[in-house]
C-alpha cells in the first residue's frame, strides 16, 4: 500500500467520495460513470489495491463470522451490463464461502407475488456473522415497477392501495425497514453501478460479437434500453429518498470494471473496518478448559504410523 498512499486516495477516502447518506440534493448527473479517482489504468494501479482489499476484506471477515454479533448486507443496483456478477465474483474472491450467502432476485414467482414485496427478500436476510449479497433486491420495486406500471397489476394489490402516494409510501416502508435492519445489528451497504449509456451499447455488441457471451444477451436487454431515462429517473429519486446514514448509497462509476471492482471492495473493507469485528475473549473457565486439553495432548504417546 506503499505507494499509494502518497499518490492516491486510501481505502477510506474511496470509500468517502461515493457514499451518499442524504438524498435530499442528490443528482445523477452529478456523477461521471468514467471516473476513476485519479487511478490511470487497470494494470498500473487495479491489481495490487485489489489484492490487498481482498486479503483484508478475508481477514476482517474471519473476525466477523468468529464473533457472531453483527450482520452485513450489501445490496447491487444496476442497469443491464453494469457489471454487478463480475464485481461480485471478483471482489468477494478471497472470502470464505460458510460466511457469505450470495442471493439474486429475477422476476417474482407466483407464491412470490401472493405475499407482500418485501418478503421474498426478508427470507434471504444473512445470520449474525455471515455477509450477505442480493443481486437486486427490493428495490426493484421502486425501479423496474415504478417504470413498468402494468406490474403493479401482477402484484394483486387492493385498487385503493394503488394511488399517487405509492413510491413515496415505498420509500418510506424501505426506509423503516432499513433502519430496524440497523437496530437489530445488520449493517446496510448499497450500491449503484452508475454505467453511461454508450458503454453500455459498446457491452451490448460485445456481447452480439463474442459467441462466448451470447448467452449473456436477450432481446429484452434492447427493449429495456428504450426506457434508459425513466430508469434514470427512477434511480435518482430513489437514491434521493433512501439514502440514509444507517443505509447509505455508494454512486459506483461503472464504465471501467477495473474500477468498478476497486472501488467496491475498498468500500466493502471500509465497512467491516468501521464494524471492528473481534475474535471472542476467552473467560477463565474456558481458558482453564483449553490449558487441560493442551496437557491431555501434549501428555498422550505419539501415534503410530
Amino acid at each position: 500500500m506503499g505507494k499509494y498512499s502518497k499518490t492516491h486516495p486510501q481505502v477510506k477516502d474511496l470509500a468517502k467520495r461515493y457514499r451518499v447518506e442524504k438524498g435530499k440534493n442528490f443528482r445523477l448527473k452529478d456523477y461521471d460513470p468514467g471516473d476513476t479517482a485519479g487511478f490511470k489504468s487497470e494494470k498500473a494501479d487495479a491489481p495490487e489495491l485489489l489484492q490487498h482489499n481482498v486479503e483484508m476484506m478475508a481477514r476482517l471477515q474471519d473476525k466477523l463470522y468468529a464473533e457472531n454479533r453483527w450482520g452485513v448486507l450489501l445490496i447491487f443496483q444496476a442497469m443491464d451490463a453494469a457489471g454487478k456478477d463480475g464485481t461480485i465474483k471478483h471482489v468477494m474472491s478471497g472470502l470464505n464461502p460458510q460466511g457469505v450467502q450470495v442471493y439474486s432476485f429475477k422476476s417474482p414467482s407466483a407464491e412470490e407475488l401472493d405475499h407482500d414485496y418485501l418478503w421474498r427478500t426478508s427470507k434471504c436476510l444473512p445470520e449474525r456473522g455471515r455477509i450477505g449479497i442480493f443481486n437486486r433486491s427490493y428495490y426493484e420495486e421502486v425501479l423496474v415497477v415504478r417504470v413498468h406500471h402494468e406490474l403493479l397489476n401482477a402484484e394483486k394489490l387492493p385498487e385503493r392501495l394503488v394511488g399517487k402516494k405509492i413510491w413515496e409510501q415505498r420509500y418510506e416502508d424501505i426506509n423503516n425497514f432499513e433502519k430496524y435492519l440497523s437496530n437489530n445489528g445488520m449493517v446496510v451497504r448499497k450500491f449503484f453501478l452508475n454505467l453511461s449509456k454508450r458503454e453500455q451499447k459498446r457491452r451490448f455488441l460485445s456481447r452480439l460479437d463474442d459467441a462466448d457471451k451470447n448467452w449473456k444477451f436477450s432481446t429484452s436487454d434492447i427493449k429495456e434500453r428504450g426506457f434508459w431515462k425513466d430508469y434514470q429517473n427512477a434511480y435518482e429519486e430513489m437514491i434521493q429518498n433512501t439514502a440514509t446514514d444507517c443505509a447509505p448509497w455508494y454512486v459506483v462509476p461503472a464504465d471501467n470494471k477495473w474500477f468498478t471492482r476497486l472501488a467496491v471492495g475498498a468500500i466493502v473493507v471500509q465497512t467491516l473496518k468501521e464494524i471492528d469485528p473481534a475474535y471472542p475473549r476467552m473467560d477463565k473457565a474456558k481458558m482453564d478448559d483449553l490449558k487441560k486439553a493442551k496437557e491431555l495432548l501434549t501428555g498422550q504417546m505419539p501415534e503410530e504410523e
